[in-house]
């Protein structure tokens, strides 16, 4: 089969995010200035209580507490979100956040101790955070169903195992992922990638009016598309990556940035915390032409109830 050359990659404009380092440390150097920020992003329109909506309350500057007038309740900007009962000083928030949003292969909590100055635990257990309000499938969300082009693909997690060949999978997690082009990417942990799998993936994830399935020729995704949606495939045994505009050469991207991330960051990441590692990729490539990533990052925490430790370190 001839192999068709890769076409030359479109030029697209530069995101021109809105956050940048020097910004950061200008704007947010204390905590009062980040408080300030957190208080703008939750309540736009000035504080209310999480307890009954009421707005009118009195206002205690030095413990940063408000009091609500009608039902007596004591609240911060912090209360019911990822920051409750943080001990950590909130510019160090910002600055970890900033990190795992713009590091395209993700920053490894080793690294955030040294570049934030705390200690290991705390920083494994603030990543652990700022990933669980990434996670954008979280119950009572609405399910964003992928439409127009779309690729599929598996990949199989885990390192090389001293004597077994390059095909052993025992020590390994399957990945599924599926991405539309130019838009957002689902990517989730799997038993298996049967053909049953694999379709009710599909299924899950992917708008009926979807225009495409690209995918290669693993034969469990014969039969993925319908009568609306065409499915092709490209024949990655026999050397084809490309023909025309059929190739899962994004998806392939997403896993180039997966396993980068692991060998040159996490360097280990268990099964269990695997899908909070996905979550993070998910948010970063999902969001990587938003210039306003840092500020949203920012409202996932204060949308998101707090993970605590002892949930995250249980068996």
């Amino acid at each position: 089969m001839a192999v068709t050359s890769r076409r030359p990659r479109e030029y697209k404009p530069e995101t021109k995010f809105d956050m940048n380092l020097v910004k950061l440390v200008d704007q947010f150097h204390t905590d009062d200035a980040c408080r300030e920020r957190l208080e703008e992003l939750r309540w736009p329109g000035g504080a209310i209580c999480p307890r009954c909506d009421g707005k009118r309350h009195t206002f205690d500057a030095q413990r940063h507490v408000f009091d609500c007038v009608s039902c007596g309740y004591q609240f911060s900007v912090f209360s019911g979100t990822m920051f409750h009962d943080t001990h950590l000083p909130i510019r160090k928030w910002f600055m970890a956040v900033y990190l795992m949003c713009e590091s395209k292969k993700g920053v490894s909590a080793n690294q955030l101790k040294r570049t934030i100055n705390v200690s290991y635990k705390t920083a494994w257990y603030l990543c652990h955070r700022i990933r669980a309000a990434m996670n954008q499938t979280r119950e009572g969300e609405a399910r964003v169903l992928l439409t127009g082009t779309i690729e599929m693909d598996e990949t199989w997690v885990g390192g090389k195992v001293e004597g077994m060949g390059k095909g052993y999978t025992g020590n390994k997690a399957l990945v599924v992922g599926v991405v539309q082009r130019g838009g957002q990417v689902v990517l989730q942990v799997s038993t298996d990638r049967s053909r049953k799998t694999l379709h009710e993936i599909a299924l899950k994830h992917i708008a009926p009016e979807a225009e495409v399935i690209f995918t290669d020729e693993w034969p469990a995704y014969a039969g993925i598309g319908d009568h609306d949606t065409r499915h092709e495939t490209v024949n990655h045994s026999q050397d084809e990556y490309v023909r025309g505009n059929v190739h899962t050469n994004t998806v392939e991207g997403v896993w180039s940035l997966l396993k980068r991330s692991i060998i040159g960051a996490f360097h280990h990441v268990s099964v269990k915390h695997l899908d909070a590692y996905l979550d993070e990729l998910e948010w970063r490539f999902s969001n990587r032409e938003n210039p306003y990533l840092f500020r949203d990052t920012l409202v996932k925490l204060l949308a998101s109830e707090n993970l605590e430790y002892k949930a995250l370190t249980s068996t």
